[in-house]
């Protein structure tokens, strides 16, 4: 992937603040230092492209504040080769950062526009992972179960389709919470019928549009 100079400085502050603000994982930062996080939203906002702060990219939604990325990707504990569904494709950002740690990913996004979005700017980056409209609260039962579940809009609810469709041993991360405010959460599948829910710090996600979400 051919970097823009422009950016180079940029990005590795990013990762710096990254670290600063308390992100751990080696594998989590080197995927945010590498990913062109200015190719995905509008040319008038590329002096605001590195910044720790979410950015708009049509539609109401937007492209998710770097540090919440990282959070949530190192509360999945991701192993290469690990079967990953995220839940709101949006830019395609978080997908890319789960592609780049080695992940299959499985990406349902509600908004047409912004899934032929995602899915060319994944193509130009050279990311693979399968993306298809639907609703997300729903999950994507034809590739269940996964490893980890990501969901990137807040939920009022946990949806049951989604803890139903995780493996044994794998996890979902979701912010749930109002419209003000989410807590994130990681719920664990330990045993067939049996799951560890962790509650997390507070986050400020959209809202999560769906038959298990907030309503269309």
């Amino acid at each position: 992937m051919q970097q823009d100079r422009r950016f180079v400085r940029p990005r590795r502050q990013l990762v710096e603040h990254l670290k600063e603000k308390g992100i751990k994982d080696p594998k989590v930062l080197a995927a945010i230092g590498k990913i062109p996080r200015h190719k995905l939203i509008d040319t008038a906002l590329y002096p605001k492209a590195y910044k720790d702060t979410a950015l708009p990219i049509g539609m109401g939604q937007t492209i998710s504040q770097p540090f919440t990325v990282a959070a949530q990707t190192e509360l999945l504990a991701i192993e290469p080769g690990d079967k990953i569904l995220e839940i709101g494709t949006g830019s395609g950002y978080q997908c890319m950062v789960l592609c780049e740690m080695g992940a299959d990913v499985y990406s349902v996004e509600r908004h047409k526009d912004l899934y032929h979005r995602a899915k060319e700017s994944l193509k130009d980056l050279g990311y693979n992972a399968m993306l298809k409209v639907g609703d997300g609260t729903l999950g994507w039962s034809t590739y269940a179960p996964y490893d980890g579940i990501v969901v990137t809009a807040g939920a009022p609810v946990v949806p049951d389709d989604l803890v139903q469709q995780l493996n044994i041993g794998g996890r979902l991360v979701i912010p749930v919470g109002d419209d003000e405010k989410q807590m994130m959460l990681r719920i664990t599948r330990v045993g067939e019928n049996d799951y560890e829910r962790e509650e997390l710090a507070d986050f400020k996600f959209v809202p999560l549009i769906g038959e298990k979400g907030w309503g269309e």
